[in-house]
C-alpha cells in the first residue's frame, strides 16, 4: 500500500464541479489485484447528509482529486461512500473506488473548453498562457 496527501476533492456533477472544502485527507493506493483506493477527507459536519444519503443509496460518485501537491493535475475516481463518521466539531467521509484513467491531460482539455468558447488565433493563444498558469477547474473528465 501507498500513502498520500489528499489535497483537495471535488464531486463531478455533469459538466460541473462541487467543491469540498477539507480540513485534512489521505488517499491510499491498496495495490491490490482490483485496483482500489481509498480517500478520506475530513471536513465540515455541513457535508454530513449529503455524503450520508450516498451512503444510504450506494451511489457511485465521480470525484475529482488533487495529490500530494497543489500544482499536481487532478485525476478523476469512481467512487462510492464507504462510511461517514461525525466526530466531534467535524466529520470524516470514507470513499472507496478506482482510478478512472482519462486520456486528456490538462492542456487539453483546456485547449478544448477554449475552442469551444470560440476563440482563435492570437487571444487564443493569449487566454491558453494564461489560463496555463492560474489553471482554472475542468473537470478531469469531460469529453471533448
Amino acid at each position: 500500500m501507498k500513502t498520500f496527501k489528499l489535497i483537495s476533492l471535488q464531486i463531478v456533477d455533469g459538466t460541473d464541479l462541487i467543491d469540498v472544502e477539507l480540513d485534512d485527507g489521505l488517499i491510499i493506493n491498496k495495490e491490490d489485484e482490483k485496483n482500489t483506493w481509498l480517500l478520506e477527507a475530513y471536513t465540515d459536519k455541513s457535508y454530513y447528509e449529503f455524503f450520508q444519503k450516498l451512503a444510504d443509496e450506494n451511489k457511485e460518485l465521480l470525484v475529482q482529486v488533487v495529490i500530494t501537491k497543489k500544482e499536481n493535475e487532478p485525476v478523476a475516481f469512481e467512487t462510492t461512500v464507504h462510511s461517514v463518521r461525525q466526530l466531534e466539531t467535524k466529520m470524516s467521509v470514507l470513499l472507496q473506488g478506482t482510478l478512472k484513467r482519462t486520456k486528456k491531460d490538462y492542456a487539453e482539455l483546456l485547449l478544448g473548453t477554449l475552442l469551444q468558447s470560440g476563440l482563435a488565433g492570437d487571444e487564443l493563444l493569449h487566454e491558453f498562457k494564461e489560463k496555463m498558469q492560474n489553471r482554472p477547474k475542468i473537470p478531469a473528465s469531460k469529453k471533448l
